[in-house]
């Protein structure tokens, strides 16, 4: 079944909050979000032309979310996007709706004339579910990812 999906506004803040500290619980059990502040940072970005992201809709409820940032790097031709949150609620799991975000998430991505699409390599063998669905989507493995808070 093909899911309406919709572009996200500022005004679904409160929306993608909910949903990422839903993905964040999941990814780390007992995390405490704090959605007022998660709720103003997504409002924030979702202002910004850099982040964009869809909702993916069933019967006037909202069961999945994916959000993209646009980046830029030589070494990826030029401007790409990469997927930052990609969350379906549990009881829709195994049913599409991902795959039809991260379809979604490709004609948009082509739209904008990004080269490519990223998304950070979950870790394993915890998420090797997570990883065998992106790679049946058509992502390939070029290496983990590492960070540093400043």
């Amino acid at each position: 079944m093909n899911l309406p999906l919709r572009l996200l506004t500022p005004t679904d803040a409160g929306l993608a909050a909910r949903f990422v500290a839903a993905l964040i619980g999941e990814l780390a059990p007992g995390f405490q979000p704090d959605l007022e502040a998660m709720t103003r940072t997504a409002q924030t970005l979702l202002a910004t032309p850099a982040v964009t992201g869809l909702v993916a809709s069933e019967d006037g409820h909202d069961v999945g979310l994916i959000l993209l940032n646009e980046c830029a790097a030589i070494y990826a031709g030029g401007r790409f996007g990469e997927i930052t949150e990609l969350y379906v609620l549990p009881e829709r799991r195994s049913k599409g709706v991902a795959r039809q975000l991260v379809a979604g998430a490709v004609e948009l991505a082509g739209k904008r004339g990004w080269t490519r699409l990223e998304v950070g390599a979950p870790e394993q063998p915890t998420w090797a579910r997570t990883r065998a669905f992106y790679e049946r989507e058509g992502f390939a493995e070029v290496g983990p990812r590492l960070k540093r808070s400043v």
